[in-house]
Formats: structure tokens, C-alpha cells, sequence
């Protein structure tokens, strides 16, 4: 493997890291600030990895999203992934700030993603695209910023999708709960077990072109055009 290759994995998955992790205690300091201190008590509000690795998500979906196509005689694939979810008493936030402090919460970790990739692609237009007169450090800086883009991006679109269990059906729950159309609530809450499997059937069949990767390409041309 070229060095140039073991750079690309390595900013990949830092960039993914800093992405997932501080998705996750985004949602903790939100409701942290509305009073609820269970991820604190956790030990989760921690930028420690390991207090946050999920097998599934942080280590399995990744590795299968990027060295699959390439096993099977592709490039390399996209990264995406998700960490361990931060503990939340939704009660305490909802007695202390209503559904919507709930509803930050929420959407707390989409609002960090999608913030890091502004923050990202204004480094992207910054930077000169490198070139092989370049040092490794600077290579490296390059590409991952670039993957810190990306991988954000997707992390931002893919939640917003309304997956039982995941970012956007919560807000969903929330919202309805708000103005008491409870069947809705109802129907994420009891649906949350099959929220992996819906992923899973995304992820590896062609709706994900539709759902995920022509909603990202179109945002980051956005960002990037800026």
C-alpha cells in the first residue's frame, strides 16, 4: 500500500471520528444545558473514542462502506458511520424546556455536522489542491479536510432522513407530540427496533443514490461553489 493510500485511510477515519463524536455530545450538551445531566454522569460529554465506539456503527459499516467496493474491484468507498448514542432523559428536558428543547436536542447533532462542513469547504477553496511537490503533512492536512467535508455532509443528510431511532424520526416524535398528533409519536416509537435494519437495506441497495448520495453531492457542490 503507498503511503499517499495509508494517508487517504487516515484523515478518512479521523475525519469520520471527529464527525460521529462530536455529533453525539453535541446531543449531550443540549440537554445538558436544559438540565439534564445523564451524559455527563456517563462519562459521554468525553472526546475519549473509546466512550463512544459502537461496533456496528463505528467500526463494522465503515470498514464494509469503504473496503468493499474495492474488494470487489472498485475505488475505495465512501465513509459513513454512526457512534455509540448519547444517554438522554428525554423527561427532564421536556419538564425543563418543553417539546422544543426536545426537539434541539435533537437536531443538535445535525446542526454540528452540517457546520463543520461549512467550516470545511471554506478550507477547501483556501487550500491549493496538492500536488506531488508537496510535503506529507500538508497532503495530509488537504485530504482531510476534504473527507471532514464529506463525511459531514452525509452525516447531516442521513439524519435528517426520518429512520426510526435515529436524528430525524426523534424530531419527528417530538413534533408530533407537541401539537398531539400522538399516532405519529407512536408509530416511530414502536418502529425504533427496525431502524438498523432500514439502514441496512438503504446502505446496500440502490435508494441510497436517491436518498443519500444525490442530496450530498448536491449540498457540497453548493458549498463548494460558494
Amino acid at each position: 500500500m503507498e503511503s499517499i493510500d495509508i494517508l487517504k485511510i487516515a484523515a478518512a477515519v479521523l475525519a469520520l471520528m471527529v464527525a460521529i463524536i462530536g455529533h453525539e455530545i453535541m446531543h449531550g450538551l443540549v440537554a445538558y444545558a436544559y438540565g439534564d445531566s445523564t451524559a455527563k454522569n456517563a462519562g459521554r460529554l468525553s472526546i475519549n473514542p473509546l466512550t463512544h465506539v459502537d461496533l456496528v456503527g463505528t467500526i463494522i459499516v465503515p470498514a464494509s462502506m469503504y473496503f468493499l467496493p474495492m474488494l470487489l474491484g472498485g475505488e475505495s468507498g465512501f465513509l459513513f458511520g454512526w457512534a455509540k448514542p448519547v444517554p438522554i432523559n428525554t423527561a427532564t428536558v421536556i419538564r425543563n424546556a418543553g417539546y422544543n428543547g426536545a426537539m434541539q436536542v435533537d437536531l443538535a447533532g445535525i446542526v454540528y455536522n452540517f457546520t463543520l462542513a461549512v467550516i470545511a469547504s471554506i478550507a477547501v477553496i483556501a487550500m491549493a489542491k496538492p500536488t506531488t511537490a508537496d510535503g506529507l503533512v500538508y497532503i495530509f492536512a488537504y485530504i482531510f479536510v476534504f473527507q471532514l467535508l464529506i463525511i459531514n455532509v452525509v452525516l447531516g443528510v442521513f439524519n435528517l432522513l426520518p429512520i426510526p431511532q435515529f436524528d430525524g424520526a426523534h424530531f419527528i416524535m417530538h413534533l408530533a407530540l407537541k401539537y398531539k398528533i400522538d399516532k405519529v409519536a407512536e408509530f416511530f416509537y414502536k418502529n425504533e427496533r427496525y431502524g438498523i435494519i432500514v439502514v441496512l437495506v438503504i446502505l446496500m441497495t440502490p435508494i441510497k443514490d436517491y436518498v443519500l448520495i444525490m442530496p450530498v453531492q448536491t449540498i457540497i457542490s453548493l458549498l463548494l461553489s460558494s
